[in-house]
């Protein structure tokens, strides 16, 4: 958690964040915006002074840069499942689409990682305070890139170029701020059948049952008093192993006191509790590059790599292609030399011939594999290759002309025979690597 800022720092910094870069995979906060100059043109030529709500005035504030007065609400969640609460949290921050930003995960406890791992999620919900003080905007929203940013965006797909540019500048612009405080219940419910838990374990409680669970247990941790508080972490949710609760507490004291107590120090050390963003491939559409950029951001919000293995993520992001190509399979004379090699599954029934012609893929990574029926009759069984179109710069491979294993290379106790005495066998073999031959 950040360190708690005075009011004339915080209501500062909220000023400084507006047309920043910011990375969704991270949560909201001032020290996760990105360093340096702002992404957008901002006029700091015409400025004023603006008063924040706490008796807090702050100089030389550009003309665009508007603050509004917040209000207090208890917001109360009905219970969702995993799409529903990410459309939910999106909306409030002004993102379309299901990504799980970091804000969002870090809330409900779950890592940052992409929608697909997060299936064991069931239901989410959350109860809660949000004290929005006062809220920072930009008045215009004709927004418009800088130079320094236009002339960053890669002409090509270079994945390191790429790279650079989000870790730069990140997936979007900061727009708005909200200052304040919250104290907020969230309530996660995992699928048993994810966690390797017994039905008789564990109960499976409904969203009537989670909602008014969490309700009174916020109810009574807000009354403030210590046996509330014991009887609201202990004895409401005890058994409940598919269910987790977490307290979050953002702006205000970080000391431990009750909600009221808390209430007080909100004005004194607010924080950031929601950011409005833009993003920032909305903003490079007429852009030289500006596809790659697009594309690029939208992988690595929808696997969440590492932001340091970025680079490498995009090399493999390259155009996949099959080996052979369809149209170069020619259909005589290719198997003139193999109409030996041939299956029957029944006494009577018709042979199908197998293409014993090693495929070659010109030294590029193989990604995929298929059965493929070729000739004019389609009784010709070929395995093909999946491959990337080139070679990734990260992926060292030198021609090795011993490379191809033979069919001696490994035993013939893994032939099985298939049913029918006497006509062909099914090689069982595990498709795996070899250590002499490594990537």
């Amino acid at each position: 958690m950040a360190p708690r800022v005075p009011g004339f720092e915080a209501a500062q910094k909220a000023i400084n964040s507006i047309g920043l870069g910011f990375d969704i995979t991270q949560d909201i906060g001032f020290d996760n915006c990105k360093k340096g100059p702002r992404l957008i043109l901002v006029n700091e030529e015409q400025c004023r002074n603006i008063d924040i709500p706490g008796g807090v005035s702050i100089p030389n504030v550009p003309n665009s840069i508007k603050c509004v007065r917040g209000e207090s609400i208890r917001v109360q969640s009905e219970v969702l499942t995993l799409q529903q609460m990410l459309e939910h949290f999106n909306q409030e921050m002004c993102l379309a689409g299901q990504t799980a930003s970091g804000h969002f995960c870090a809330s409900f406890g779950l890592p940052s990682r992409s929608i697909k791992d997060l299936a064991s999620t069931k239901s989410l919900a959350y109860d809660g305070w949000f004290i929005k003080r006062y809220a920072i905007e930009l008045e215009n929203h004709r927004v418009e890139l800088l130079d320094h940013v236009k002339e960053a965006v890669p002409s090509t797909w270079d994945p390191e170029a790429l790279a650079r540019f989000i870790e730069r500048f990140g997936t979007h612009v900061i727009v708005g701020v909200i200052m304040g405080g919250k104290d907020v219940l969230y309530v996660r419910q995992e699928d048993t059948s994810y966690l390797g838990i017994r039905q008789e374990h564990t109960s499976c409680l409904g969203p009537t049952k989670i909602q008014k669970l969490l309700k009174d247990t916020a109810n009574m941790m807000f009354k403030d008093s210590a046996d509330n508080h014991r009887v609201a972490s202990e004895d409401l949710w005890k058994d409940q192993k598919n269910i987790y609760l977490i307290h979050s507490r953002r702006g205000g004291s970080s000391q431990n006191m009750y909600h009221s107590e808390w209430l007080d120090t909100i004005d004194s050390e607010p924080d950031v509790i929601a950011l409005f963003l833009l993003p920032l491939t909305s903003l490079l559409r007429s852009i030289r590059g500006s596809g790659f950029v697009s594309h690029a951001i939208n992988l690595y919000l929808r696997y969440k790599p590492p932001i340091e293995d970025l680079h490498q993520f995009c090399e493999f992001q390259l155009p996949r292609q099959w080996a052979p190509v369809l149209s170069e399979v020619r259909l005589g004379s290719r198997w003139k030399h193999q109409v030996n090699t041939w299956l029957r599954f029944s006494i009577l029934g018709p042979k199908l011939y197998i293409n014993t012609i090693p495929v070659d893929v010109g030294n590029r990574p193989v990604v995929g594999l298929r059965l493929q029926l070729e000739g004019r009759r389609s009784n010709r069984l070929a395995i093909h290759l999946q491959h990337l179109a080139s070679l990734p710069k990260s992926l060292p491979l030198s021609d090795n002309a011993n490379a191809y294993l033979s069919c001696d290379s490994y035993s013939c106790n893994l032939h099985k025979k298939v049913k029918w005495n006497s006509f062909s066998y099914v090689c069982t073999a595990p498709v795996e690597s070899d250590d002499s031959f490594p990537l």
